[in-house]
Parts: C-alpha cells; sequence; structure tokens
C-alpha cells in the first residue's frame, strides 16, 4: 500500500500544477498582455520542442536503467521552474519563457514517471487511483484554495507542494531494472504501434486543447466570473475523481485494450454538447470533461505497457508523451486556425474539434489488423 500511494501522490501534485498553473492562474495572467492564439502557439510549441528531447532521453534510459533517476530529476526541475515565476511575475515576456520551459521539464517527468508502473501488478487500479488522488488534490485546490490564492504567491504555493508530494515516489518506488539497447527504426516499423499512437493522439488532442483553453473558453462564451470558472474546473475534478477509480478497475477486470475506444465515444459526446450548454448545465459538463480525462489519463498508458515490450517502456512511453507534445502543437494550432476561421466564434471551434475523435477511431481500427 505504501508504493500504491506514493505513486498516487505524485500524481496529485501533478494534477495540482496542472489544475491550478497551467489551466487557470496562468493563461488568464498571461492573456492579459498577449493575444490568445500567440500564447496557444508558444505553447504548442514548446510541446513540439518536448517530444524531441523524450524520445532522446526514453532511448537512453532504456538502455541504462535510468527510469527513476531521470523521473527525480526532471521534478526537481518543473518545481524549481515553478518557483521561478514568482520572481518573473512583473515580466511577461519572461514569465512566457520560464512557463513553457516548465511545461517542457514536466512532461520529461512525466514519462519516467509513468514507466514506474513497471512496478505493479495491478496496473490499472494503481494507474487509476493516481488519477483519482489528483483530481482530489486538485478538487481541493480549485475549490476550496484558488479564491484565495493570488499571484504571484500562488506560483511558490504550488511549487512547495508539487515537489513535497513527490518525495514519497522519490523514496519508495524501486528503479524497473529492464534494460534493452533499442532501435527506434525498429520501433517505427511496428504498423500497430503506430497505429495506437495516433488514435491515442487524436484523444490527446482534445484533451490537452480543452486543458489549456477551458478557463478561456468559460471566459469568452459565458463571460463567467475567475469564481465560477474555478468551480467548473474543480466539479470537473470530481469527476476524475470517479472516472479514476472507475476506469482502473475497469482496465483490469477486462484488460486495457477492450477499454481504450470507449474514449471515442466519450470525446465525441462531450464536442457535441460542450457547444449546446445553456449556463446552468456548465457544471455538468464540467463533470463530463473530468470523466473523460481519466479514462484517457488511466487507460492509455496502461495500454502500452501492457501490449509492448517492458524493456522498450521508456521509448514507447516517450511516444505516448509525443501524443501530448503533437496534440498540444496541433490540437492548440487548430484550435487557432478555427477561431481565425470562425472569426473568434469559440462555440463552433469547439465543435469543429471534432474531427480528432472521428479520425482516430479510424485509425484505432485500422491498427487492429496488425
Amino acid at each position: 500500500m505504501k508504493k500504491f500511494l506514493s505513486f498516487a501522490l505524485f500524481d496529485t501534485g501533478e494534477t495540482i500544477l496542472s489544475a491550478l498553473i497551467y489551466s487557470t492562474f496562468f493563461p488568464l495572467y498571461i492573456t492579459k498582455f498577449i493575444d490568445t492564439k500567440i500564447y496557444s502557439i508558444s505553447y504548442a510549441f514548446a510541446f513540439l520542442i518536448s517530444f524531441f528531447f523524450a524520445i532522446i532521453l526514453g532511448k537512453f534510459a532504456d538502455s541504462k536503467g535510468l527510469r527513476k533517476q531521470f523521473f527525480i530529476l526532471f521534478t526537481i526541475l518543473t518545481a524549481l521552474s515553478t518557483f521561478f515565476l514568482f520572481f518573473s511575475y512583473p515580466f511577461p515576456f519572461l514569465s512566457l519563457v520560464i512557463f513553457l520551459l516548465m511545461a517542457i521539464f514536466h512532461q520529461q517527468a512525466f514519462v519516467f514517471y509513468n514507466s514506474l508502473l513497471l512496478n505493479f501488478e495491478s496496473k490499472g487500479f494503481v494507474s487509476g487511483l493516481g488519477v483519482s488522488f489528483g483530481y482530489i488534490g486538485s478538487a481541493i485546490a480549485l475549490i476550496f484554495l484558488a479564491k484565495y490564492l493570488k499571484l504571484p504567491e500562488a506560483y511558490i504555493f504550488v511549487a512547495f507542494i508539487f515537489l513535497i508530494l513527490s518525495l514519497p515516489s522519490f523514496l519508495f518506488l524501486k528503479n524497473p531494472d529492464f534494460k534493452e539497447k533499442i532501435n527506434l527504426k525498429d520501433i517505427f516499423k511496428d504498423k500497430y504501434f503506430i497505429f495506437t499512437i495516433v488514435s491515442i493522439l487524436s484523444l490527446t488532442e482534445v484533451a490537452n486543447t480543452l486543458i489549456a483553453m477551458m478557463s478561456i473558453y468559460l471566459k469568452k462564451v459565458y463571460n463567467f466570473e475567475d469564481i465560477f470558472i474555478y468551480k467548473v474546473i474543480g466539479l470537473s475534478a470530481i469527476g476524475g475523481i470517479i472516472g479514476g477509480i472507475f476506469w482502473g478497475y475497469i482496465t483490469d477486470r477486462f484488460s486495457a485494450k477492450k477499454v481504450f475506444p470507449i474514449g471515442f465515444i466519450l470525446w465525441s459526446l462531450f464536442l457535441v454538447i460542450l457547444p449546446i450548454t445553456p449556463n446552468y448545465f456548465v457544471l455538468m459538463v464540467g463533470f463530463l470533461a473530468g470523466f473523460s480525462l481519466a479514462h484517457l489519463w488511466s487507460v492509455s498508458r496502461i495500454f502500452i505497457l501492457e501490449n509492448f515490450p517492458p524493456s522498450q517502456s521508456s521509448v514507447r512511453l516517450s511516444f505516448l508523451s509525443l501524443t501530448e507534445r503533437i496534440a498540444s502543437t496541433t490540437g492548440l494550432l487548430t484550435w487557432s486556425l478555427f477561431l481565425f476561421i470562425t472569426n473568434d466564434n469559440y462555440k463552433l471551434s469547439a465543435f469543429l474539434m471534432i474531427i480528432f475523435p472521428i479520425i482516430g477511431f479510424l485509425f484505432y481500427i485500422k491498427g487492429r489488423k496488425y
């Protein structure tokens, strides 16, 4: 149980970081100084850079067995970057640069964190537990703490919480000892794997765009006050709490291969409902968003670990990380393009994002033939 909790507590800190900084405080701060579309493009570019680091470091980690060491390194760098945002607060451009570096470090840490799931037999339960703990932390932070936090002091608070909640993983989780010298050409030739990654990518396109832009969407479409935006994102966290336990249990019971395709239905439903949702139903849509995110985060990493060699976990999970990098690049670029085309019609732009789960489902069906 100590190891279960150690793994879950990192997810708690990671989700608090995402909810308070990535989804709420920083986008609301930076878009006072730069256009939303410029912010979207900058954020997307940082994720593209992050992929190149992830694939190189993932290959090195698998060959040398350094998964946990890299996890610790990039977790500390993420916390330090968040802390430095406190000092850069009066300088928006510098804050944006530090924020983008933080996003790169954070994603590297997450790749190697996911590989630590190899330590567990009930991977679905542990993965889902981590997601649920993460959303419990973010729900508390958004519903009860966000209204009392103000920038720049919030950066110090979040950096401290994130680092403290990471320490049990540093201390109690073992480094998976699988080692293998990997030829990237062989992985690129694995058609089943490539189609799998593309199908996961399609869902992550929507998820990452939602995380980065939801607070702005709620402000632009509904003109909600910041306090109510915190409540919407907080209720999505409650959906994530329930979803993490539910999808983790279902994954162990039926396998990730059977549970993963449900995501295409969930995200298509969300994108149909979102543009037509009246003010008084926004909280329920927030819950559905969290439930759908819990499915993606709980199941996709288990899908990779169950269906491909454990000795290649860091490289394979780097490609999973690639879905987040490319998704955050193409998803945000596509979102910006839709805003240009529709003359900043946020509702129509949200509906047009349904193209991603549709394409992803087609790739998933194609991949099953190999």
